[in-house]
């Protein structure tokens, strides 16, 4: 079997794990995709403005090795219950193959890597290969009333975040709503849970840094990279 390869990069405001959200759609940041000779045509997305959302299959581009474990540790269970692979959506996979769905912000035909695809709600790390893209279609893909197993229980509780005056002001203030989306996810492994511990994340052009003590997380610093 012939070795896939990339159709298009993504670039998003992710350049480190720590901090992507946990899954496509929670944070409305804007990324854009970039497609690879010989797909960058104005050809290979013909009628792509006619849906609203979109299906991006990926790499886990940072794991070198693919996992021959059956069973994974997901954080949000704390790290000590095990689930198997395919019941979990783990970046340790068989085929290092992620799943995303992103909504169509615009896309552009003019610019010198035309055609580019703006999207929103990308859950993935920055100059990420894309190994395909195919339309959401409501009428097949949206399942209301499908079960959530055990994830459901755990996205159920933010945390208030808080951003102290002397610090908020070192960011854009159209910035801070989704730093306060991205944070109030809690970006932690679940089996740390040492309130003075400070934790720092990049995200766009700044370095956060943040403590959590019970329900509450904390900005102590904002740092432009």
């Amino acid at each position: 079997m012939p070795e896939i390869t990339p159709v298009a990069h993504i670039y998003t405001l992710f350049p480190t794990k720590f901090g992507i959200p946990r899954q496509s759609g929670l944070v409305d940041t804007i990324s854009k995709i970039v497609f690879t000779s010989p797909f960058r045509s104005p050809d290979a997305i013909r009628g792509i403005e006619g849906y609203s959302h979109l299906w991006l299959i990926w790499e886990f581009s940072e794991n070198k090795e693919k996992s021959a474990s059956l069973t994974v540790r997901p954080p949000r269970l704390g790290g000590n219950a095990r689930m198997g692979v395919f019941a979990t959506r783990s970046p340790f996979r068989p085929n290092n193959l992620g799943l995303s769905c992103v909504e169509i912000e615009r896309t552009d035909y003019d610019c010198t890597e035309a055609p580019v695809i703006y999207v929103k709600g990308a859950d993935i790390l920055d100059g990420t290969p894309i190994f395909d893209i195919k339309p959401y279609l409501p009428y097949t893909d949206a399942h209301p009333d499908a079960e959530s197993g055990f994830s459901g229980d755990v996205f159920s509780n933010c945390l208030e975040v808080i951003i102290p005056g002397d610090i908020i002001n070192e960011a854009k203030p159209s910035d801070i709503p989704v730093i306060k989306e991205i944070l109030s996810q809690d970006p932690r492994p679940h089996y740390q849970n040492d309130p003075e511990r400070i934790y720092s994340f990049e995200f766009s052009r700044y370095r956060i840094k943040f403590r959590v003590s019970e329900s509450i997380l904390t900005v102590v610093q904002i740092n432009s990279l």
